[in-house]
């Protein structure tokens, strides 16, 4: 099973829907880049199919609206029946790409190829070995053809048959991939709790989508607390063992630093993130049905208030 494979025709619809969903698509040095927020408009629908991109073809996404004190947000759902692949393998944003000055923060089935990182790929026993890598590159700038040529390279692949897709922080599409990572935020938050990917059978998610802002600092504050304070999620699990001690631990409201919108949490580490604490990073709510036991363990919850006031939306 290739998540590079399963994503291409997500991206083939890109780039033939380019003028209806507002991306630009360009030839860099070789490579497909395509342009969703920086110099193009993108947009909503924009976002729903970089989610399954990013999701490595391996799940679903689409828009919906969550109630919030009387108001109807925006929000994105996501699904997944290979949450470990398609969240792990292939959506988490783990690979920091820093070339000849071009910093951007690497996602999508392209990882699995480059394995970033390598010990997630060796603990989920995956390897991708497609001729064909797709990478979503949340930045501000675009690629030169240097950068596409370095990540083609580091993913074994000529540089004709990579696809890149460029989202902005400060962007629609952007926000709502970013929303689109509930569910995956929540598995890696239980792996980190000890919980073995393998047991994840199924993953399903929804938060609300981040009020478009000029700042990419705005947004990308806005964008963790969509997650952090308004993200729930449902898993079905193989086993019992350990389950409800694993949940209790896992929701955002665990972390020291819950409570605040989360640029005002970042700016009180002083800009680093390193010094957030890492238990933060998680959806609000988690809910976790044993799929042998058929106990249902739930955990944390929306906070309405904080993410109100994160949307400039508190009266």
């Amino acid at each position: 099973m290739s998540v590079n494979e399963a994503a291409l025709p997500h991206v083939e619809e890109l780039c033939v829907r380019a003028d209806e969903l507002g991306v630009l698509v360009e030839e860099v040095g070789g490579a497909t880049l395509i342009d969703a927020g920086l110099e193009a408009a993108g947009g909503y629908q924009a976002g729903v199919i970089i989610t399954r991109i990013c999701l490595g073809g391996l799940g679903d996404a689409g828009l919906t609206y969550m109630p919030v004190r009387g108001l109807a947000l925006p929000a994105v759902w996501v699904s997944t029946d290979q949450p470990a692949l398609a969240c792990l393998a292939s959506q988490l944003a783990g690979w920091r790409i820093n070339v000849d000055g071009y910093t951007a923060i690497g996602s999508g089935p392209a990882r699995a190829l480059a394995k970033k990182p390598k010990k997630l790929y060796q603990r989920l026993g995956y390897e991708d070995q497609a001729e064909i890598a797709i990478i979503v590159l949340e930045s501000q700038k675009k690629p030169t053809a240097s950068v596409l040529s370095f990540i083609a390279e580091a993913c074994g692949v000529d540089v004709v048959n990579l696809y890149a897709v460029l989202v902005p922080t400060n962007s629609l599409a952007g926000l709502v991939q970013i929303s689109g990572r509930v569910v995956e935020t929540g598995i890696h938050k239980l792996e980190t709790l000890g919980l073995d990917p393998a047991r994840v059978r199924q993953g399903f998610g929804v938060a609300p989508i981040a009020p478009l802002h000029p700042s990419p600092e705005v947004c990308m504050g806005r964008s963790n607390d969509a997650i952090l304070y308004g993200g729930t999620t449902h898993y079905v699990v193989s086993g019992d063992e350990e389950l409800e001690d694993l949940v209790n631990k896992a929701p955002s409201t665990t972390s020291r630093d819950y409570g605040r919108p989360f640029i005002e949490i970042y700016e009180a580490a002083g800009r680093d993130f390193y010094k957030i604490d890492p238990g933060l990073f998680a959806p609000a709510q988690i809910t976790v049905t044993s799929a042998e036991t058929g106990k249902v363990y739930l955990a944390g919850g929306v906070n309405e208030e904080v993410l109100l006031r994160s949307f400039g939306l508190s009266k």
